[in-house]
């Protein structure tokens, strides 16, 4: 019997309260004190042992803790850049770090989801340092904050007993040395240590498809096939795969084989290629390698193949193996969803068919309902942190009607596994129903009242709230009340986006303000962008300009990037009637069947969002003084939309809401909204300044802010350069004032007075 000894990094949360970090198993678990913390781990892995003799390797003698200490300056970053904060933060980050038998050290920073080798022990302060900042550097600031507030850790080790023959298992790491391609390109999987996830409470298995393992295992191992699990996303692929590896290496060490797997990424074997055929000498040395190393290639993204390495399909880099394939020289295994499959069959004929298909379905209700239940008893015994029946019922309820794109039990298993995160983090008990209602909310933006059966619609309230933030427009704003009652329903069609809708009339009558309302009732509650997605669409007049906005098939464009950044969202296609026709076309499939598939089957789903086009075609001067005379204000429009757009684009779309030209007393209760909101900004609260404004003023700026052609447009234009000017420039003058009320008047120029509260 051999010993493994674990190295055990614990915190010291609470007098009863200690969180470990098993290094390099992926393990972490609860307990009240060390004794029972270490009696848990050890539990799990001899359980594990004995069920499916596995067990990870970490061969580290003396491991030793070291605190690393980094000057960090974080920053916010998105799609426009980097925003630093303005000081810099000292982060304290736990190494633990040893030799090994074999001579090399290695370096574990579970926090920051890092490890490392190093063959000169002067080498390691200058390699942990880098390898900590490379990172913190990349993480958001509350992120960073986090692990500043971790106490300080401790180390103690964790021993398991088990059979092993430690030169035959190490001598079949030799190729680490040997083999420069597949070093370069691949990973050796299942790895020789597990990476610590940055917390992660994600187990790997493939529970209630152990009957796909063993096809997987059968056709790689029997018939030495190709094999492609073929699913929709969230089916278990990836779970079927990575379980028929661990049961094949483990059959091969005991009966002394010596199969090898390599994960790759198909871009890396074109990433670093500077000439022209650099990548086929590559590939060639690739299935030398891997015939020396007996190993079969793991493609974690398949049709990936077919858009790398040329102009196109017939010579990608899929294209230059498949002779390989064919021939028996290279042995592949991946994953596909079915319309990547379909592709793959249509854009290379003979490549998909190099491969065995293990078709995963997505299981029956009973077996998911099991699988969930085993995902609570994991997250109980070995993180101590207990998921309820109630919160396994609500999170499948909400992720079957939300999340129709997605299959389980990928989607239940990735969502609780945010939760227990989520709940880890906050010190709770326990995830119950209310913290996966809350992580729904933050990951979705939409409000408890479409969450919860048990919660009534206040017809008032939500009259009042689209009555309030859509002024002038009755009909708009019940047609956007219809549309939030049927969705309270639960009648919208999931198979559809929630609705879509043209929004047609003059500029400048609350059009986009209307949508904006709309999207912050829908999703403005939890998310951090925000949920209004707004493209102008006078900039793909030419029908090549569809690339920028759909994707030229490598690359996403514009559209596909947002959503799929943001699926619960209001998309705003802005001037419509500007975008070429083509443009249009290609949207047929989104509106109606809430999904653009690429021509490599890859999926955008849109039916968790709400698509709003808004156009003024119909909109002329006649138009309106008919419109003030009586006749009907939406003929004129719905003709116009008629006679632009194609029947089957017009018939796609749920509603047509037009939007009448506004009158003075509109205009003047705009005016009144931009102030109060003007009232809010920050040079008045951090001075506890209220501001009060006159009818003589709010007349003034009504009348300047209006005009016939561009409707209210001009109004915040107005206020900024007739008011707000003045205000700054005589808050500037006045540096002392403080805890006052400020009247702003207008007697042909703009008056500021002050009085104490």
């Amino acid at each position: 019997m051999e010993k493994i000894n674990y190295p055990l990094l614990y915190y010291q949360f609470k007098e009863d309260t200690l969180l470990g970090i098993l290094i390099g198993t992926g393990l972490q678990a609860m307990g009240s004190d060390l004794r029972s913390l270490k009696a848990t781990l050890l539990d799990y892995l001899q359980k594990q042992y004995k069920k499916y003799d596995e067990y990870p390797i970490v061969d580290m003698e003396e491991p030793r803790l070291r605190m690393v200490e980094v000057n960090i300056r974080p920053a916010y970053r998105d799609k426009t850049g980097a925003y630093p904060m303005a000081h810099t933060l000292q982060a304290s980050i736990p190494a633990v770090y040893g030799q090994s038998p074999q001579g090399h050290y290695e370096c574990y920073l579970p926090l920051v989801n890092e490890s490392f080798y190093y063959y000169d022990p002067k080498q390691y302060d200058a390699l942990v340092h880098h390898a900590a900042l490379s990172l913190l550097t990349y993480y958001p600031p509350e992120k960073i904050h986090r692990l500043m507030r971790y106490p300080r850790p401790q180390l103690d080790t964790v021993s398991l007993k088990v059979n092993y023959d430690r030169d035959l298992y190490w001598g079949g790491f030799d190729f680490e040395r040997k083999y420069e391609v597949l070093n370069r390109l691949a990973e050796a999987f299942p790895p020789k240590k597990n990476i610590l996830r940055g917390m992660s409470s994600m187990p790997e298995a493939a529970w209630e498809l152990e009957d796909k393992v063993n096809e997987v295992v059968e056709k790689l191992i029997s018939t030495r096939s190709n094999v492609l699990a073929v699913g929709r996303h969230g089916t278990g692929k990836s779970a079927v795969l990575r379980q028929a590896i661990k049961k094949i290496v483990s059959h091969s060490r005991k009966q002394h084989l010596d199969f090898t797997f390599w994960r790759i990424l198909p871009q890396r074997i074109t990433a670093s290629s500077k000439y022209l055929g650099e990548w086929e000498e590559l590939c060639e040395k690739l299935v030398e390698e891997l015939q020396h190393a007996n190993g079969i290639l793991w493609v974690e993204n398949v049709v990936q193949l077919l858009q790398i390495g040329g102009e196109g399909p017939e010579d990608s880099v899929g294209a230059f193996l498949r002779p390989f394939l064919q021939q028996g020289k290279l042995q592949m295994m991946g994953e596909a969803t079915p319309q990547e499959l379909e592709s793959m069959r249509r854009l290379l004929p003979g490549f998909s068919e190099t491969f065995q298909i293990v078709p995963i379905e997505e299981l029956e209700e009973q077996k998911i309902q099991a699988i969930l239940q085993e995902f609570a008893n994991y997250a109980g015994k070995s993180l101590r942190m207990p998921i309820t029946e109630a919160a396994l019922r609500q999170a499948y309820r909400l992720l079957l009607r939300y999340y129709p794109y997605e299959s389980f039990p990928g989607k239940g298993i990735k969502f609780l596994g945010h939760c227990l995160s989520e709940s880890q983090l906050q010190y709770l008990p326990e995830v119950g129903r209310k913290e996966v209602i809350d992580n729904f909310v933050q990951q979705t933006g939409l409000p408890e009242l479409f969450l919860r059966d048990d919660l009534l619609l206040d017809v008032q309230e939500l009259e009042d709230y689209f009555n309030n933030r859509i002024i002038g427009q009755p009909a708009a704003a019940e047609k956007l009340i219809g549309l939030v009652k049927i969705y309270k329903a639960g009648l919208n069609n999931p198979y559809k986006p929630i609705s879509t809708l043209i929004f047609a009339g003059p500029t400048g009558v609350g059009k986009t303000a209307s949508a904006k309302a709309l999207a912050d009732y829908f999703f403005g509650k939890g998310q951090r962008k925000s949920p209004l997605i707004r493209i102008d669409m006078s900039e793909f007049q030419y029908p090549g300009q569809i690339v920028r906005l759909i994707g030229s098939g490598r690359e996403p464009g514009q559209l596909v990037k947002e959503i799929r950044e943001r699926p619960f969202s209001v998309l705003l296609l802005d001037e419509a009637e500007k975008a070429d026709p083509s443009i249009f076309d290609a949207l047929l499939g989104v509106l109606d069947e809430g999904l653009l598939v690429d021509a490599y089957g890859r999926e955008t789903n849109f039916r968790n969002t709400i698509i709003i086009m808004t156009t003024n075609l119909g909109a002329t001067g006649q138009q309106s003084i008919g419109f003030q005379q009586g006749q009907d204000e939406g003929a004129a429009y719905l003709s116009a939309i008629s006679r632009h757009f194609r029947p089957e684009f017009v018939n796609r779309v749920d509603n047509v809401v037009v939007f009448r030209p506004l009158d003075a007393e509109n205009v003047r209760q705009i005016t009144l909204k931009e102030l109060e909101e003007l009232k809010q900004r920050e040079g008045f609260t951090k001075r506890k300044i209220t501001v009060k404004f006159t009818d003589n003023i709010v007349r003034h700026l009504a009348s300047i802010g209006f005009d016939e052609r561009y409707g209210a447009r001009p109004l915040q234009r107005s206020i900024e350069q007739k008011l707000v000017t003045p205000i700054a420039n005589w808050l500037l003058a006045q540096p002392e004032a403080a805890n006052c009320q400020l009247l702003v008047d207008y007697d042909g120029k703009v008056r500021i007075t002050t009085e104490k509260q």
